[in-house]
């Protein structure tokens, strides 16, 4: 299995896209449409204060009829922040995301926030693995190298 930091060097773009808490979640929701993204991090400074999703906004926003225009993210962002460390497999990454319904995993490594992880960028490393085993088996069987 391949650790983080792995998957972390092999996206093309590793830049972690962050907001502060007062901002408003238009703000929010133009910047996640510019990066093409799912989710930002909430931060203060250097501490993670939350996660503000697509989810966030669905659930927080368009369904209890408040306005992105006037709403700040601090009053709809996810404040329970899971994360993985650089050396945690993809394995481990998948079944977090599996068992709390997550598409997204900041990176921490000791208190620093290094990098963040998205589900596609598990699947996209899982499947990776997968072809070159079959690729190593297939060489096996005909015998090339």
């Amino acid at each position: 299995m391949t650790i983080v930091a792995k998957i972390l060097q092999s996206k093309p773009d590793a830049t972690v896209h962050t907001i502060a808490p007062a901002a408003l979640v238009f703000d929010a929701l133009k910047l996640m449409a510019d990066k093409g993204i799912g989710a930002l991090l909430v931060t203060e400074g250097e501490a993670i204060a939350g996660i503000f999703t697509e989810r966030d906004y669905a659930r927080k926003i368009a369904l209890m009829g408040r306005t992105s225009s006037v709403t700040q993210v601090r009053d709809v962002m996810t404040t329970a922040v899971l994360f993985v460390r650089p050396e945690q497999t993809s394995e481990q990454c998948m079944q977090i995301m599996s068992n709390n319904r997550l598409r997204h995993l900041p990176v921490v490594d000791g208190d620093k926030l290094v990098g963040m992880i998205s589900i596609g960028d598990l699947v996209k490393d899982i499947i990776s693995e997968q072809k070159f085993i079959i690729e190593q088996l297939e060489h096996y069987i005909t015998g090339t190298h």
